[in-house]
């Protein structure tokens, strides 16, 4: 005895008013994209490789939240430390009025103008370094770069604020050991 399975059944015939494939497959179309003889189109195709993106523009991002988060907190405690050697120390006082907290900056206006000038550069420059930085990561051009470039940009006024606190009450220590 032999054992043979039986031919599978033909395929159901396609019900009336269906639309039927023409039996020697579709036509290419007149002038278009032909397939060369012999060549068979695989069932599936791997998509492209995408070419690899310029990194720039996390690279930007990075170097401007560098200089948001560590050269402005550096040079506004330079003024800062200037802004505390020059206040007269005998002024402070808890009971002094508004008026009078903003003559005692006097004798330090011009250390005040640039620590304030440092500031807002130090401003400007964070959150331009955290636009880029987010745009880097949206779009996959430095995504390393940029995720730092945004915590250095969040960082930086933290830092800024330290460093103007510390340095302010060092020169405030100095200026008063010299009197």
């Amino acid at each position: 005895m032999t054992d043979q399975t039986p031919p599978p059944p033909p395929p159901p015939a396609a019900p009336n008013g269906s639309y039927g494939v023409p039996v020697g497959g579709y036509q290419a179309p007149a002038g278009g994209y032909q397939v060369p003889v012999g060549y068979q189109v695989p069932a599936y195709q791997t998509p492209q490789a995408d070419l690899p993106r310029s990194r720039a523009l996390g690279a930007i991002s990075l170097i401007l939240a560098l200089v948001a988060a560590i050269v402005v907190p550096v040079v506004g405690g330079v003024f800062a430390y200037q802004i505390g050697a020059l206040l007269p120390t005998t002024e402070i006082d808890v009971t002094s009025s508004f008026n009078d907290d903003l003559a005692m900056l006097s004798p330090a206006r011009m250390q005040v103008l640039w620590a304030e000038i440092t500031f807002w550069t130090g401003t400007v420059l964070g959150v331009l370094a955290l636009v880029l930085g987010i745009m880097s990561v949206a779009k996959r051009q430095g995504r390393g770069a940029g995720i730092t470039a945004i915590v250095l940009a969040a960082l930086g006024p933290v830092l800024f604020v330290i460093a103007i606190t510390l340095m302010l009450g060092i020169g405030a220590a100095v200026g008063a050991a010299s009197l």
